[in-house]
């Protein structure tokens, strides 16, 4: 049990980060060091990733931005929110800030379990809800403020108690102040204002309707105002610039001609230089090739309200999870949207089809669909967080959430084994002829036997959260790609266990994988996707 902590700048993983806190937060348990800024050497407050690849606190990263990052000395500069972080955060507990006080004799922002305070502990994503009805907060007499200081709890039998009740005809100028006992006696028989407190009523909600009126008129007039404002330096704006636009078009009029008869030009001669092409092509055993046969752009499925996390595809249907909680249907051929399926509570993060059913992963919970008749047949649930990755094989479905796999049946659906890990939540699960492996989010990779369930290997190397993991087999055994938040690729050998290769091919975090014939591509945050192979071709890159 913590008894002492800094303030709250060591953070509860979330909010806008642009002033440091003051409120004390005294954890129940001292957090992992890998939660800790490297800046200001506390618990991150609304965890960022930097250009570098880093996580930092965005307050300490706007308030120091002509410093360097401590691990590769490079300038400082927020990229993107680090959720994954803050939701590890957020699940911490700690002491309600009403159960603490000032540590005698330590530092300024340090402080101490205060035993007379509230006994709660609460998670960091919960302390607001918790504090706003917390019993032993501080509050003040709504009848006098000179009443001494009271808890929340106390309040309700010090109102009892209290001499300082006002009438509550107070507002029209009765002066009367007593306890409740004398007030009700006072407008009983004395207040001169009971009698007509309906009058007094409707006179008040007269004069109410009427500010709200005019303050309604008066932001009418103010923005009437700044209307015929800007209208007049638009049209000066305008009338100023006509005339130099016009002299621009007609420029622009006559490079385009120009333009458009060497374009014209440069066409015949391609068409002639791809006519003795195939006239060359033709003479020969190989037929005729076009050239101009390239790939492009067949249509854009738009519809989804917000980020799109995953894709399946089943035969002529393409699937897609998005953060607006929906499953869309599309038809491949016809590029047509068939049907919306409202399919969680929360964002969608994963998606996968086998035995003519489709699974979905979201906070909790995987629901199972009908493929062909879209309709829920059931939701498999018991999962402890976010199910961030679906794998299928012939016979079993593989969910991985916080430091658990699960294994389903495909035929019974019941969950028919759990693996537990260790390293935070799973990112990526991989399956092979003998092993079930996956990626986690403190950089390590854990192999378990496919028969036996037996837990036979860790793989470590990585040094950020594995966040993807794919499968290729060669003559020379399987082998085993991890793509990882550090900006590399690790090739393992799934024969002795070992990573027999380290490729460091782009400039951010990798974040996904995928396999087509031997190829693997790689994804990453520098907007780039790589394309490697066996030696003696090189790989390539596309820019996105």
């Amino acid at each position: 049990m913590a008894s002492k902590q800094l303030s709250a700048e060591e953070g509860a993983g979330s909010g806008s980060g642009t002033d440091s806190p003051t409120e004390p937060l005294v954890f129940t348990e001292t957090p992992s060091s890998k939660l800790f800024c490297l800046l200001c050497e506390r618990v991150f407050k609304d965890a960022v990733i930097t250009t570098c690849g880093h996580t930092f606190c965005r307050w300490c990263v706007n308030m120091k931005t002509n410093e360097k990052c401590p691990v590769d000395d490079s300038k400082l500069s927020v990229v993107v929110a680090n959720i994954a972080v803050s939701e590890q955060i957020g699940e911490l507990f700690i002491h309600c800030k009403y159960g603490c006080q000032q540590a005698d004799g330590g530092k300024m922002g340090e402080w101490e379990l205060d035993p007379r305070g509230c006994p709660m502990t609460v998670r960091v994503n919960a302390r607001k809800e918790h504090e706003a009805s917390c019993g032993y907060a501080p509050v003040s007499c709504p009848n006098n403020p000179n009443c001494p200081p009271l808890k929340r709890m106390e309040l309700e039998e010090h109102l009892k108690q209290c001499d300082h009740i006002r009438c509550p005809h107070h507002k029209y100028g009765c002066t009367f102040v007593g306890t409740s006992s004398d007030v009700s006696h006072h407008l009983t028989n004395i207040c001169r204002f009971e009698g007509i407190k309906e009058f007094l009523q409707q006179t008040e909600d007269k004069m109410r309707e009427m500010q709200l009126q005019l303050a309604q008129k008066d932001q009418e007039i103010a923005f009437l105002r700044s209307m015929l404002g800007r209208l007049s330096e638009k049209i000066d704006a305008l009338e100023k610039s006509v005339e130099v636009k016009l002299d621009v078009l007609d420029e622009s009029c006559n490079k385009l001609q120009d333009e458009v008869m060497e374009s014209r030009r440069d066409c015949a001669l391609i068409n002639d230089e791809l006519s003795h092409i195939n006239a060359r092509l033709n003479t020969g055993v190989v037929g005729t090739l076009d050239p101009q046969q390239i790939f492009r752009c067949k249509g854009t499925y738009v519809g989804h309200q917000g980020p799109v996390w995953t894709l399946c595809v089943h035969g002529d249907l393409l699937f897609s999870g998005s953060s607006d909680k929906t499953i869309k249907v599309w038809d491949i051929p016809s590029l047509e949207h068939m049907k919306t399926i409202q399919a969680h509570d929360n964002p969608v993060c994963t998606l996968v089809a086998s035995n003519n059913l489709l699974f979905s992963g979201s906070l909790k919970a995987i629901k199972v669909w009908d493929i062909h008749t879209l309709q829920l047949k059931r939701e498999l649930t018991g999962l402890n967080h976010w199910v961030r990755a679906l794998v299928a094989s012939t016979h079993y479905l593989y969910s991985g959430s916080y430091q658990t796999i699960k294994i389903w049946d495909l035929k019974s659906l019941e969950c028919v084994h759990v693996l537990q890990t260790s390293g935070g939540s799973v990112y990526s699960i991989a399956i092979t002829n003998h092993h079930i492996l996956c990626g986690t989010y403190e950089n390590c990779i854990h192999v378990w036997d496919l028969d036996s369930h037996e837990q036979i290997q860790t793989l470590t190397g990585h040094v950020g959260t594995v966040y993807a993991l794919a499968v290729v087999n060669t003559h020379e055994g399987t082998k085993v790609f991890s793509a990882s938040y550090d900006r590399s690729l690790r090739v393992w050998s799934m024969d002795n266990m070992i990573c027999t290769q380290t490729l460091l091919r782009h400039q951010g975090s990798v974040a996904c994988l995928a396999v087509s014939r031997g190829r693997v591509f790689s994804g990453a945050v520098d907007s780039t996707v790589k394309f490697l192979s066996r030696s003696p071709t090189r790989d390539h890159h596309v820019d996105l």
